[in-house]
C-alpha cells in the first residue's frame, strides 16, 4: 500500500532541509582557502578577544559565542544559514548583515575571510 502523495511531499521537503543543515559538517568545502592561513588570520585579527576558538592560543573571549564545533552549526549569527558564502559575507561585513551587532567590521578582505572560513569549518 502506497502512502498518499500529500504525505510524501512534507517528508521530501524535510529530508532536503536536514541534508542542507549538515553540509558544513563534512569538513572544509573544496572552494575555500587555506585553514592554516585562516588560523593565523583569526589570531592576527584578535578574534580570540571575543570568541573561544580551539587551536588559537589565548582565544578565550566571552563577548561572542564560542566557535567550537562551528562546522556543525545550522546558523551564523542566528540569522544566516551556515554556508561558506554566508560565513565569508559575515566575516567581511557583519554590520551589513545585522546592523548594530557587537561583531565589528575589522577590515577583513574576502580572500582572508575565505581562509578564516576554511579554518572554522575544520572545527567539528
Amino acid at each position: 500500500m502506497r502512502p498518499p502523495v500529500r504525505l510524501l511531499f512534507p517528508t521530501l521537503v524535510a529530508s532536503m532541509l536536514l541534508a542542507g543543515c549538515s553540509r558544513a559538517g563534512n569538513g572544509v568545502p573544496a572552494d575555500l582557502g587555506s585553514p592554516e592561513r585562516g588560523r593565523e588570520a583569526l589570531a592576527g585579527f584578535g578574534c580570540g578577544a571575543c570568541h573561544q576558538i580551539p587551536g588559537i592560543r589565548g582565544a578565550r573571549g566571552s563577548v561572542g559565542p564560542p566557535l567550537t564545533g562551528f562546522a556543525n552549526r545550522s546558523y551564523i549569527a542566528g540569522q544566516l544559514v551556515n554556508s561558506p558564502d554566508n560565513l565569508i559575507r559575515w566575516i567581511v561585513n557583519p554590520q551589513a548583515v545585522e546592523p548594530g551587532t557587537a561583531m565589528p567590521n575589522l577590515g577583513v578582505v574576502p580572500a582572508t575571510a575565505r581562509d578564516m572560513a576554511a579554518y572554522l569549518y575544520t572545527l567539528q
